[in-house]
């Protein structure tokens, strides 16, 4: 049962990842809703798990069959044991403990009417078409959301059935648009243009808006929303605004999300009038046969008691004489196009497979259906889908390859998996060996994964899996893997654990290291070149694209995958076939201005930005400093080889942190804490206002506070004021922890400290220079007091008067809320907010945006994978065509899936020859006789055998050879073992795990701009 927990309570500590996509009221809605879930095999489980990790009130998982040997293929909470048990009653312990607030219970009787109303969304997964039509009538009827979803080998169908009336109050996972006014003309329609900057605002017709801030026509500030007509991508017509004031200036206008009412179809008029969810737009035409070939098996299944056999011709032939005479009865599901055949052919050969990467796919996406019907959050299917994956099939020798014989069931949790594959490749996927990087959300789903179709787990075979990190609390919502009881515990030796239990054959070693440089001596050129292949499961573009420079360079396939909300892709990179993840990467992010951040903030984004900076200014980066001036002799010396003003900025910081604000108790902190509150909050406002007055005017005339610059005004420190305390008490307890003195929460007592706090008056100063622009800032970095440069080098340079210990720096940690971290955050950005009249973030909010967190949720996690594991297959197979794989991107919320062909390697040239990043000039630098040749011998070798006179050789950032060298400089070298140069260069010994240096050369030519691939120089 579930921990007892009030309706409109939501654990924010568990669900936060997930919020960040639902948002409250969605997952509010979500926790009042009971689902049933019936069917407990593959797919089944699959949407039960990610329901159940969603949230909603309840789960009840029902079938009335017994596990069997096919099964194994893709249901993960059932085991060999469980064969010949109750799948639903074996499944219930399982789920069960993904999540303590959702009670789960099983049901093995038949369904009835009486037992159906106790539901608000229905779930019907390997059921009959007579159950699906009589179930679906029923909750029509009683207004019960109904969704089928249906696997069958390669292949995949949903429908879904919302009522007659269905509100969706959110259509997509975006934040509402928003963007600033410049002027609003007072005609009909009037013309409401934005500030033309970077970016555009992003409106389009249809949209509704709502405005606020307006100076002067005042009638638009909180109005009604109004729908939008696109002009340009900077301006938009909207209602009659003839008769309204004068604009004078400034304004927001922010998108108004309004609700959608749609309306379903029943499930039985819908089979006969159906309307499709494209999931591939390169196989539209594929939907009316798919439509009748799913009617056909079910007919054939009541004809014959059975699925198609496995590859069996005979069977093929039977469901397409069911299919033809279906689509004679029903020629408009056609609209006049023939069958497709072929297509109803490879159906009867895969059905009685089951694959697990097909049940995660459909069941990601049914779980996504299941929450939109419990929310009205995202836009429903409408109304069926139909999905295949039949590029998975060898292409070549088919017929050869898969026949009944080599797809029968051989009793083993592989059958559903040989049904469609055949055993030889089965075994194929026994011996791979596989490299996962990251155990987080997709780690654990492609763990998952590769336990059920068997990677890894036979004779050679291998997984290894990586991950740095330790589980904690708010993981649990995804990665289903762990458990409460896990928190604390390393992730890659916990998921490796767990999916040892889904599969015990699998060959699994967990390694708790991060992927990079420092780890070079562990993930070596042995350790790759005995890999089969790498998937990444990673958050970060900098260990991606590293991982990525190694499968390239050791020329293994990388299957890469993200996920962002709702919103998820995949690439599949492929040597000498496919671009790698490097060759594009990701977009890169959009910086903030300084000058924005430190006076001109108009957003919350800023603000928040702007507390992250103190965060780090106040309580890491100097404490950081002081720490290395006690412990490096040689501390002094590297400041003053940095630029003057980052080396004062540094000096001045350990000056006043060992000087005159080092506190000797809590009422120290507290003064401390309080006095910069009014220099942040008052002194700095009333000084920027001083240098640009409220009334200012720019050298053309226009007013200087406008456009994106929000008039400030100064606060007052007011102790009785929640938000003013809030910063005072975080400040002060993290001021004290840096110089490990006892912090205090007593509210009360702090603000008897306050009252003998000495704020000293200010009054702001002319001749202060506050920059406008980034660029007036650079320019201005390399005017320094070099005075007092010199002072605060000399004192800290004789270490005679400098006293003081080690600090205890503080690393920003969103997720635990007693640390004061977040207090902090939200307090300076909301304070900062209310300087420049910007509405504040709540807790929740500021999280995300000041801890960069990725919004997620299991659904998209489940999803991607399962697409990510049919690459694996064409991966695993070899010798495939670029065209049978597939990039994907998909968001369930709209939902949108697309799908494309990788592209290819980018090609360049050479005199006459083509090569691309996954080529390589593999030189053996070892000679006949045991030696390694010289830089002289390697220079001939290239001019002898490639005709190149090379005029550069480069080892990582280190310059080996370049014809511009001193002479003397040259012709030590040419005598030298090219390991021993790189050595003396690098100042390091070549450790024993290196067997090969990769070398960057260039040669002379006669043509400008040509590349040449890189050198895999052999030592060992």
């Amino acid at each position: 049962m579930g921990t007892n927990q009030n309706s409109t309570e939501i654990d924010e500590g568990l669900y936060s990842r997930q919020l960040y996509v639902l948002g409250h009221e969605a997952m509010k809605r979500m926790k009042n809703s009971n689902v049933l879930i019936a069917g407990m095999r593959g797919l089944g489980v699959e949407i039960a798990k990610n329901i159940t990790l969603g949230g909603v009130k309840s789960v009840t998982v029902h079938d009335e069959g017994n596990t069997e040997w096919n099964d194994l293929s893709s249901q993960f909470y059932l085991a060999e044991e469980d064969i010949g048990k109750n799948r639903a009653e074996a499944s219930e312990k399982h789920l069960a403990g993904l999540n303590s607030y959702v009670p789960v219970s099983s049901h093995t009787e038949k369904l009835t009417e009486d037992f159906l109303y106790r539901f608000q969304v229905v779930v019907l997964t390997d059921s009959s078409l007579e159950e699906q039509l009589w179930i679906g009538d029923f909750c029509h009827r009683n207004n019960i959301k109904f969704i089928v979803a249906d696997t069958k080998g390669l292949f995949g169908q949903l429908f879904c059935d919302f009522g007659e009336e269905f509100i969706v109050t959110d259509p997509n996972s975006e934040e509402p648009l928003h963007a600033i006014v410049t002027r609003v003309s007072k005609d009909n329609p009037g013309l409401v243009i934005c500030l033309d900057d970077t970016t555009t605002h992003g409106f389009r017709t249809g949209d509704y808006v709502t405005f606020s801030e307006i100076q002067g026509m005042t009638e638009l500030n909180n109005c009604k929303p109004i729908e939008v007509q696109f002009n340009d991508h900077y301006s938009f017509f909207i209602c009659d605004t003839s008769n309204f004031s004068d604009y004078e200036k400034g304004g927001i206008v922010t998108e108004v999300k309004m609700p959608q009412k749609l309306t379903f179809k029943p499930f039985r008029e819908a089979l006969k009038e159906p309307t499709y969810q494209i999931s591939d737009y390169g196989k539209m035409d594929r939907h009316g046969t798919l439509h009748i070939a799913f009617q056909a098996l079910h007919q054939f299944v009541r004809e014959y008691s059975c699925l198609p056999k496995p590859w069996g011709k005979n069977d093929a032939e039977r469901l397409v004489a069911i299919a033809n005479k279906l689509s004679e009865e029903e020629p408009s599901i056609l609209s006049e196009e023939p069958l497709n055949e072929g297509l109803v052919r490879k159906l009867a050969y895969v059905a009685a497979g089951n694959l697990s990467p097909i049940n995660a796919f459909i069941g990601g996406v049914a779980a996504q259906e299941v929450m939109k019907a419990c929310s009205g959050k995202f836009v429903p299917l409408s109304q069926w889908m139909y999905f295949d994956a039949l590029e998975c099939l060898p292409q070549e020798n088919e017929e050869f390859l898969l026949t009944e014989e080599s797809c029968q069931p051989r009793d083993c949790r592989y059958d559903g998996q040989i049904a469609i594959f055949g055993s030889d490749f089965q075994e194929k996927l026994k011996a791979q060996k596989y490299f996962l990087v990251g155990a987080g959300a997709i780690g654990c789903e492609l763990l998952k994964n590769f336990a059920m179709i068997g990677l890894g787990a036979g004779e050679g075979g291998s997984i290894t899996v990586t991950d740095m990190d330790t589980i904690e609390r708010s993981n649990l919502n995804r990665q289903f893997l762990f458990r409460p009881g896990d928190v604390t515990k390393m992730k890659s030796e916990t998921a490796a654990a767990a999916v040892r239990k889904m599969n015990p054959s699998v060959r699994i070693t967990a390694h708790e290291n991060r992927v990079g440089a420092e780890t070079g001596n562990v993930y070596h050129q042995d350790f790759f070149e005995n890999l089969n292949g790498v998937a990444n499961a990673l958050d970060n573009v900098e260990t991606r694209k590293y991982v990525d420079s190694l499968c390239v360079f050791y020329q293994k396939p990388l299957l890469e995958s993200g996920t962002l909300g709702t919103k998820g892709h995949l690439q599949v990179i492929v040597p000498h076939l496919t671009e790698s993840y490097g060759s594009s990467g990701d977009p890169t992010e959009h910086s903030i201005p300084i000058c924005t951040l430190r006076n001109f903030p108009n957003a919350i984004e800023h603000t928040l930005q702007w507390a992250r900076d103190e965060f780090v200014g106040l309580f890491k980066q100097p404490a950081e400093n002081v720490n290395k001036y006690f412990e490096d002799p040689s501390f002094i010396d590297h400041t003053m080889a940095l630029q003057e003003g980052q080396a004062l900025e540094i000096l001045e910081g350990v000056y006043r942190s060992l000087d005159i604000d080092k506190p000797e108790s809590w009422a120290d902190c507290v003064a401390w804490a309080r006095r910069h509150w009014q220099t942040r909050y008052s002194n700095h406002i009333r000084q920027l206002l001083h240098n640009f007055p409220p009334d200012q005017v720019t050298s053309s005339g226009a007013p200087f506070w406008s456009g994106t610059k929000r008039c400030p005004h100064p606060l007052e420190f007011d102790p009785g004021n929640c938000l003013h305390m809030d910063y005072v008490v975080a400040a002060a307890n993290l001021f004290a922890e840096i110089y490990s003195i006892p912090g205090s929460r007593d509210r009360v007592t702090i603000q008897q400290i306050l009252l003998s706090v000495d704020v000293p008056p200010f009054t702001p100063k002319s001749g202060v220079t506050i920059h406008t622009k980034d660029e007036e800032m650079e320019a201005a970095e390399h005017s320094t007091d070099n005075g007092r440069l010199a002072e605060l080098k000399e004192l800290f340079s004789s270490r005679k008067n400098v006293t003081g210990t080690a600090m205890q720096p503080i690393d920003f940690e969103k997720d635990d809320d007693t640390n004061f971290h977040m207090d902090f955050i939200v307090a300076a950005s909301n304070l900062r907010a209310e300087n420049y009249d910007i509405p504040a973030a709540d807790r929740h909010k500021s999280k995300l945006i000041a801890g960069r967190i990725i919004p997620a949720i299991a659904t998209t996690t489940s999803a991607i994978v399962g697409l990510v594991c049919l690459e694996l297959y064409k991966v695993v197979q070899g010798h495939r065509p670029k065209g049978a794989f597939r990039n994907g991107f998909i968001n369930l919320a709209v939902p949108l899936f697309a799908f494309s062909e990788p592209p290819p390697a980018a090609s360049l040239k050479y005199r006459d020859k083509e090569w691309t990043i996954w080529d390589r000039i593999n030189v053996q630098g070892i000679k006949p006789n045991g030696e390694e040749m010289t830089l002289a011998e390697f220079l001939n070798y290239f001019k002898k055998e490639h005709g190149m006179e090379l005029i550069s050789i480069v080892c990582e950032v280190w310059n080996v050879y370049a014809e511009h060298m001193r002479q003397e400089v040259q012709t030590k070298r040419l005598s030298q073992r090219l390991s021993e140069i790189v050595e003396m260069l690098s100042k390091e010994k070549i450790e024993e795990h290196v067997k090969g240096l990769k070398f960057e050369i260039n040669c002379k030519t006669e043509e400008d701009g040509e590349d040449l691939p890189p050198v895999f120089y052999q030592i060992r």
